[in-house]
């Protein structure tokens, strides 16, 4: 591909992505659903003014690699341990109904491939902690009992869905599932997970110093987006996905994150919120080029919408991921119903997780078009109802608090 014509794919998808996002926000919308929009606009789907290349395509790369980064920064592992047990039930409740039900729709209604299945299954076991956040925030409950419950669970499930993500790429590239591949992945992974926050700490401890005696300016994003591509490098070395690099990478440099045999190593806060401001111009740039490229990755022209069989699929699956989400909160004791309900639907927007799931199940060739027009569908729905559902349930919660309480006792009797 020529540079100019890339350079002005680039102004597209940029200033598409931004003006979609600027829309869905004033709607009240997730940022990521108007960006997904805008890949549909100029995509094959509508105008075809651009289809997925490399170049983009290595750009939306780097964009997931950048926001699991984000994911693993913002991860407070504080939350898991103040919110408890309730958090662990959520989160172990609402990874397992709404993979079981996805699974069995997926692979016994439909007969699709057991590798598909569990793709299908997994996407449905994701939770968004950005827009559930985001809502909590608009809402200023973020500091409430049940967002505490909510944070910790949507932490654990952030955990969790990389984990499996893990595992499904190496299924999708060995095109098998084995398991003692799985296991291989495992250890991977776990060793992963205990070496990369050492040597993140180590890194970052050593570009503190440097930026302290550095005159030249710049010197934070560059050493700390070298760190996330080398984390991603060594991640890929390991068989996992690039993108779990960035995820350890994010969670080495979290303010909770810390070791208590290494002490030497913990950064100050300030240092960790200079990074996390300095980075969000940058993750700001390319995450919003990775929800383009899946709505630039979908041609809905070839979907056969007369066809029963994406409303079948994509209907059933939607009330696999709402109701398998929100009845994981039911398991909770000592809760109010209607905090049940808040806490259960708060987990229910798959958001940017869901569309990383099913962007490698594509383009791994796990699933076809029509497969993945129902996932985004499904992820879309869920992304949506549930901030609205939460406002309700809210505004519902209040009325009760402020609403007068029936007395027992007998009225008085005037004289």
């Amino acid at each position: 591909m020529e540079a100019h014509i890339f350079l002005i794919q680039l102004v597209l998808i940029l200033i598409s992505a931004r003006l979609f996002g600027e829309i869905a926000a004033y709607f009240k919308v997730p940022a990521v659903i108007g960006e997904l929009l805008a890949g549909i606009f100029i995509g094959p789907s509508l105008l075809g003014l651009i289809e997925i290349n490399n170049p983009i395509h290595l750009l939306a790369e780097i964009g997931i690699i950048l926001l699991l980064f984000e994911v693993g920064i913002e991860t407070d592992i504080g939350h898991l341990t103040s919110a408890g047990i309730k958090a662990i039930i959520v989160a172990a409740g609402g990874v397992i109904m709404p993979f079981a039900l996805g699974f069995v729709i997926s692979y016994y209604a439909f007969d699709f491939t057991l590798l598909a299945s569990l793709f299908i299954a997994s996407t449905l076991t994701a939770t968004s902690i950005g827009i559930t956040l985001r809502v909590l925030r608009d809402l200023k409950k973020q500091n409430s009992h049940e967002a505490q419950i909510i944070i910790g669970a949507a932490v654990l499930d952030d955990i969790i869905g990389i984990v499996l993500l893990a595992m499904l790429y190496e299924f999708s590239v060995s095109g098998e599932i084995n398991l003692l591949d799985t296991g291989k992945v495992l250890v991977f992974i776990v060793l992963f997970f205990l070496i990369s926050p050492i040597l993140g700490k180590g890194a970052s401890y050593i570009i503190q110093k440097w930026n302290e005696k550095s005159e030249i300016p710049g010197l934070l994003p560059t050493t700390i987006i070298s760190l996330i591509l080398f984390f991603a490098w060594i991640a890929h070395a390991l068989g996992a996905p690039e993108l779990l690099g960035g995820f350890a990478a994010g969670l080495a440099l979290s303010r909770q994150f810390f070791f208590p045999f290494a002490k030497f190593l913990h950064e100050s806060k300030d240092f960790t919120h200079r990074v996390e401001k300095q980075m969000q111009p940058i993750i700001h740039l390319f995450t919003p080029i990775f929800f383009v490229s899946i709505g630039l990755s979908l041609n809905l022209k070839t979907i056969d919408w007369n066809s029963s069989f994406i409303w079948t699929l994509s209907g059933s699956l939607i009330i696999a991921a709402i109701i398998g989400k929100v009845l994981a909160a039911f398991f909770l004791k000592g809760e109010s119903r209607i905090k049940q309900l808040i806490i259960g639907t708060a987990m229910v927007p798959r958001g940017e997780v869901g569309l990383i799931f099913a962007n490698i199940g594509l383009t791994a060739g796990v699933f076809q078009n029509d497969i993945y027009a129902a996932i985004i569908l499904v992820i879309t729905i869920t992304t949506l109802v549930a901030p609205f559902a939460l406002r309700w349930l809210y505004a519902s919660m209040e009325k009760t608090d402020v609403s007068p309480k029936k007395s027992n006792a007998p009225p008085k009797v005037s004289n």
